[in-house]
């Protein structure tokens, strides 16, 4: 979202769905103290909600397995959004209702954390799931790696603790992400990055509980979960140094060709380090791609968890206080021409234009099924 438009997107937009998202400390006296008059005004603020006729279609910005996202324009504004637009029979057969639930619960989550996607709205139509949000035009840092072969060592720690950043916020909410990889990293115009995609993301990962089931990337995928051991935030730690290290060298700690064989390496093999990186670099790979989740960084009670990252060597130049408020200038800035902008993104996507043209939206007709009933959103908040 644009900061500089959002004051009057909101104002053109103000509609409440099935559930309004309010700043509680803000409203919650006012709303309790409301009259019947300021009642009334609230409930006639209420209007539809947002359905698919109301974007016209731009460009398609990639492909998944339950559904599409495509660079949308919000008629009658000039603000474009990324609408992933996910078919519901594709969730029913492959049981992915509480998954598709969860990535909204924790998209409206977001919006309080500069370094995660932020969620407009979400709606049904027919026959598919929408969730529209902020489009982040950078491209993706797997697009940057490969463009770059590499970062060097003064630009890596910046996407990192943005990147870790994110993670804290997730933990602290008792969320694991557990599909950290750069194609999952976006990058902002002015370089700042944002973490998306929140599909797999398990919630209530609070007071040591913890998960077993395996999911994600293979590349990215940690020791714990290969062995099907019960793991926690300890994943995304794992995840980041995999990252880390790609970002660093240009190439991936773990990859073959072989699945098996792969995963074979990250249960019991080490990285070969390269001779150009630096001790401050060799040393957080190592303590991030620990095999031993109770040692990795990060993960270790007695070093203050998650704190020890925060003062571990290689971050000594970042200032995190700053850096929580978005206030560190990136070191990069993508090329970017306007906020439609789709050069950052992989042309086998961008060059297909849009599936299905303006004139076929009439087969998406709104209707509300009562298995997601609290489903549609908007984002009233300013951020």
């Amino acid at each position: 979202m644009y900061r500089s438009d959002h004051s009057a997107l909101v104002a053109h937009l103000l509609q409440c769905t099935d559930i309004l998202h309010l700043d509680q400390t803000e409203n919650s006296s006012s709303l309790n103290d409301c009259s019947s008059e300021e009642s009334r005004e609230h409930k006639e603020l209420q209007p539809e909600r947002k359905c698919l006729e109301d974007f016209k279609f731009l460009s398609v910005l990639g492909r998944g397995t339950f559904g599409n996202v495509i660079l949308s324009e919000l008629k009658g504004t000039d603000e474009v959004y990324a609408l992933k637009i996910m078919k519901e029979d594709n969730i029913w057969a492959h049981d992915v209702i509480g998954y598709t639930l969860r990535e909204k619960r924790i998209l409206t989550l977001a919006s309080d954390h500069p370094y995660l996607t932020h969620l407009f709205c979400s709606f049904q139509t027919s026959d598919s799931l929408c969730f529209a949000m902020e489009y982040v035009n950078g491209g993706n840092l797997a697009f940057h790696i490969s463009q770059s072969h590499g970062f060097d060592e003064p630009r890596t720690p910046f996407y990192a603790a943005e990147i870790a950043c994110a993670l804290m916020f997730l933990h602290r909410n008792g969320i694991i992400h557990r599909d950290l990889k750069p194609e999952n990293i976006l990058l902002e115009a002015d370089g700042h990055s944002k973490l998306v995609d929140f599909g797999l993301c398990m919630e209530g990962i609070v007071d040591g509980k913890t998960t077993n089931s395996f999911c994600g990337t293979p590349d990215y995928t940690s020791p714990e979960m290969i062995q099907s051991l019960e793991y926690g935030t300890s994943v995304d730690w794992w995840a980041l140094g995999v990252i880390m290290f790609q970002m660093m060298t240009g190439y991936k700690p773990f990859h073959d060709d072989n699945q098996e064989d792969m995963y074979d390496s990250i249960v019991t093999a080490e990285p070969d380090y390269p001779s150009n990186l630096s001790k401050k670099a060799v040393s957080i790979l190592k303590a991030f791609l620990e095999k031993n989740p109770k040692n990795r960084l990060g993960c270790v009670e007695s070093k203050g968890k998650e704190n020890a990252i925060k003062v571990h060597p290689f971050f000594k130049k970042i200032k995190w206080a700053l850096l929580e408020q978005r206030k560190i200038t990136p070191p990069f800035q993508p090329q970017i021409n306007s906020k439609r902008d789709i050069n950052n993104f992989e042309e086998v996507f961008t060059c297909e234009g849009t599936k299905h043209s303006q004139e076929d939206l009439s087969f998406f007709i709104q209707s509300i099924k009562e298995e997601f009933n609290g489903f549609s959103f908007i984002n009233t908040n300013e951020y």
